[in-house]
């Protein structure tokens, strides 16, 4: 036989796909919807992360902040004018406390201010006003907007004039949010805003002056966003410019929203490297379906003299022609699905994604699934290389049908171009996951990852036939003989039972990995969502009010949740382990910081705290031991066992790092960064603060009466900051169920088309039984019970490894893990169904038909 052009073996190749059309189905839909769920979720959710840092900009105002305690030098000053040079967007923000009083009234007021450009602040969100106007229109040097509780206080209203050190100002409106209140200063009293040259013209910016500065920052965009790696970049320039400063980028403004980002990310990226998998499984069965039933077309060619590597290169073209059909029709469902998103999420999210399906997107999908495709039909098409005719012809009885997964072990020390293929698909894999995850690392434990799972499934599915194969000879007389018949047929000789067991396991595993992952982060974001968090918090209670204070928040409609009351104590550090403050090598942590900390006691760790590192004490606690917030530890450079000296008035105390915490900053106690053993800290001087959650809309009624009964309480209302955070993390769960929900679909697709993918080898049984005289309703009887046990084994070996995976992805995304009863109950259940349907729906054709219109037909 002469060379085979590439023209005659794509003709071939044509010619043989016309007539096996439906065959060829199971591998498109396995390909498509791979490729669809990989472009549909992974499009979507990068719109949406995008829309998502977006929020999270707007909730600090900036992309990143640098607060500091003095005014930079004449170099860090030239610094910063480097950075806006560069194309970065600068805008400083000044804060500090001071009198204010009415013009007419002399009845002055600690206030907290806020000197801005209005031209340029805030960079991200907006500063709502009442009535409706932009910050910008309204304040002047010669204006200022104010909280409404100053006018309650007051007893003024807009357009009455308001005295700030030297100067007075018209009030021009009234403040409803400012979209960084919870990165500014957390200071007592209403807020005020004023421009800088209003700030200045007061006088009050004189040498001594207590005012904090804030520099917020833009940076430059790139293809009209701005990368993590730009941020990530510009913080670390900064940090290394401005030493003393602290510096936080947007993604640490809350932690609620920052917890929420990384999960869903996180689960993001895992939704696409399931539908990348469970694609391959489908490819992976339905094509070494497909090439089996070949074989007798294989082998007489060969018979006439084609050679090995012909006949490779008309199915490696086939296999090129199935890949770029359903990759080309997978990333055209991929757009329908992202564009569709938006719409069936709109009554949910509320977010505006900037939708796109780029080139990046479409090229990714198409070489996935050409990729994949190839991939998985090497060792089918490596086994035709070097086997004779006549075994391929007598293959049903001489050899075992498994050779995707056994057969690939079995001749490993026969055919080292299986091994090579072997390596080949995982070095693949982990291209493909690299590309998908944008980190070589996980790239390298996917593919690693993915072969040690394949590898403990297919031995633990092999155990289990084996064990049912023990169980049958020892129960053979006593079962019906249906029953005998359909669990035989799990281990007959041909049998694909251990390769659809290994290729449903992993499915079932990624699946419920995927369900288990984001059930268990979900719930952990509607905690951290809860709509009875506090949002009003109650600053300067003394030791002899606390107990009226109770007493009427208890009587308070608008209260809806038990108040958080918090001890503080006024106290500084004096020495790190040995070393003094001024000797102390601190992290982006101002050393005069040290001389104001604040400690409190708790017996048991407070709502929302987690303990890292170390552990908490024991109730009866009398040694001075300390718990330290995480990222204060970073800066002091402390862990477990390092020792704190901290100085309250004359008392002096050394205490111990008993553990590391981390809190979910929605609680009143995470505004105390070393909490202690109360005995440690009895007879010091205490000041209590509050947290509460009002109705957002009647903030204003809680204020008048706190302020009526206790005037020297401060109430600062951060309820509609929050509820912005609340809004962002809810959508962040709807997204993450919306597109599990999807993947989870997905992959209950592609594995009923590989299920059904085995109909093909099924007909010449059903031939054989029917000659033999088995009627209908025995075979599917037989069938029925074989399906069910091929469901219900491989669910149980992948819910047994999709528990073990989520319980370490969950430790990794630092969410507690649970096992679930009653969905793993599910799952079983479940998976039989699906697959003795999808088993069925393929395969009911076949058991209406005479055995001889079965074998003229195939």
């Amino acid at each position: 036989m002469g060379a085979l052009s590439y023209r005659s073996a794509a003709r071939i190749a044509l010619r043989d796909m016309r007539s096996s059309r439906g065959k060829f189905l199971f591998v498109i839909i396995s390909v498509a919807i791979g490729v669809a769920a990989l472009t549909g979720v992974r499009g979507f959710s990068s719109s949406f992360r995008d829309a998502l840092l977006t929020r999270a900009r707007s909730i600090m105002a900036a992309d990143l902040s640098a607060r500091m305690f003095q005014q930079p030098t004449p170099e860090q000053q030239k610094g910063l004018d480097a950075i806006v040079a560069g194309g970065a967007e600068m805008t400083p923000v000044t804060e500090m406390l001071s009198m204010a009083s009415g013009e007419k009234k002399f009845d002055p007021l600690l206030v907290s201010l806020k000197a801005v450009d209005p031209a340029k602040y805030p960079f991200y969100g907006d500063v709502e006003l009442s009535p409706a106007a932009r910050l910008k229109d309204v304040l002047t040097a010669d204006t200022v907007v104010v909280a409404d509780d100053l006018l309650v206080r007051l007893h003024l209203k807009t357009g009455d004039s308001l005295k700030i050190g030297t100067k007075v100002f018209r009030i021009a409106s009234v403040v409803v949010n400012e979209p960084d209140r919870l990165s500014g200063s957390f200071a007592a009293g209403p807020r005020v805003f004023l421009t800088r040259e209003g700030l200045e013209a007061s006088g009050l910016l004189g040498p001594g002056s207590h005012a904090g500065q804030r520099y917020l920052f833009r940076v430059p965009q790139s293809g009209g966003t701005v990368s993590d790696a730009a941020v990530a970049e510009m913080k670390e320039r900064l940090e290394k410019l401005l030493p003393e400063a602290q510096i936080v980028d947007y993604r640490e403004t809350n932690p609620a929203l920052t917890q929420g980002l990384d999960r869903a990310t996180g689960l993001l990226s895992l939704m696409s490297l399931v539908a990348l998998v469970l694609g391959a499984v489908g490819v992976a069965m339905a094509m070494r379906a497909h090439l089996q039933q070949r074989m007798d077309t294989i082998a007489i060619m060969k018979s006439l003299g084609a050679r090995s590597g012909q006949i490779m290169k008309i199915y490696l073209l086939q296999t090129l022609l199935l890949g770029l059909s359903g990759g080309v029709l997978g990333v055209a469902l991929g757009a329908a699905v992202q564009r569709a998103f938006p719409y069936l999420l709109g009554k949910l999210i509320h977010v505006d994604t900037d939708l796109h399906l780029g080139f990046g997107a479409v090229w990714t999908g198409l070489a996935a699934g050409i990729l994949t495709t190839l991939l998985f039909t090497l060792p089918p098409l490596l086994d035709i290389r070097a086997v004779r005719p006549i075994l391929i012809l007598r293959r049903a009885v001489e050899e075992s049908d498994d050779p995707f997964v056994v057969g690939l072990w079995r001749k490993v020390t026969k055919n080292f171009a299986q091994v090579g293929a072997a390596l080949l698909i995982l070095a693949g894999l982990a291209a493909i996951a690299t590309t998908l995850s944008d980190s070589a690392e996980v790239g390298r434990i996917f593919a690693l990852g993915l072969a040690a799972v394949l590898a403990v499934l297919l031995a633990a599915s092999s155990a289990m036939l084996a064990g049912i194969r023990y169980f049958l000879s020892k129960t053979r007389l006593r079962l019906p003989s249906t029953v005998r018949h359909g669990l035989a047929n799990l281990y007959r000789p041909g049998s694909p039972s251990a390769a659809l067991l290994a290729a449903l396991g992993l499915g079932v595993m990624q699946i419920m990995t995927v369900f288990l992952v984001q059930q268990a982060v979900v719930t952990e974001l509607h905690v951290t969502s809860a709509p009875n968090l506090p949002n009003v918090f109650l600053v300067d209670i003394t030791k002899d009010e606390i107990d009226g204070v109770r007493r009427l928040l208890k009587a308070q409609r608008t209260v809806t949740a038990e108040p958080e009351l918090l001890p503080v104590i006024s106290s500084r550090i004096v020495a790190i382990d040995g070393m003094t403050a001024e000797q102390a090598k601190l992290k982006n942590f101002p050393k005069r910081m040290l001389r104001s900390i604040n400690l409190s006691w708790f017996a048991a760790p407070p709502v929302g705290t987690k303990v890292l590192e170390g552990a908490w004490w024991s109730g009866d606690e009398t040694r001075p031991v300390v718990a330290v917030d995480e990222h204060t530890a970073a800066r002091l450079g402390v862990k477990v066992g390092s020792r704190i000296t901290f100085a309250a008035q004359d008392t002096t105390m050394a205490a111990t790092v008993a553990a590391i915490t981390r809190s979910d900053g929605q609680h009143t106690y995470a505004r105390v960064s070393f909490l202690m053993p109360e005995a440690a800290l009895r007879g010091m001087p205490v000041v209590w603060y509050g947290g509460i959650h009002a109705d957002p809309a009647r903030v204003g009624e809680l204020q008048r009466v706190l302020y009526d009964a206790y005037p020297t309480v401060t109430v600062i209302n951060v309820a509609q900051a929050l509820e912005t955070v609340r809004a962002v993390v809810i959508q962040i769960t709807y997204v993450i169920q919306f597109l599990a929900a999807f993947s989870i679909f997905a992959g209950v697709v592609i594995l009923a088309s590989s299920i059904a993918g085995t109909r093909y080898r099924r007909i010449r049984e059903v031939v054989v039984l029917k000659t033999l005289g088995a009627t209908r309703a025995r075979i599917a009887a037989v069938f029925s019970i074989e399906f069910a046990v091929l469901g219900l084994v491989a669910v149980f070996v992948g819910v047994i490894f999709a528990n073990g995976i989520a319980r370490v992805l969950l430790g990794r995304l630092s969410v507690t893990y649970r096992f679930h009863w009653g969905w793993t109950l599910t799952a079983l259940v479940g998976t039989a169904l699906v697959t003795v349907a999808t088993g069925w729906v393929a395969s009911y054709r076949i058991l209406g038909q005479k055995p001889l219109e079965v074998l003229r037909e195939e």
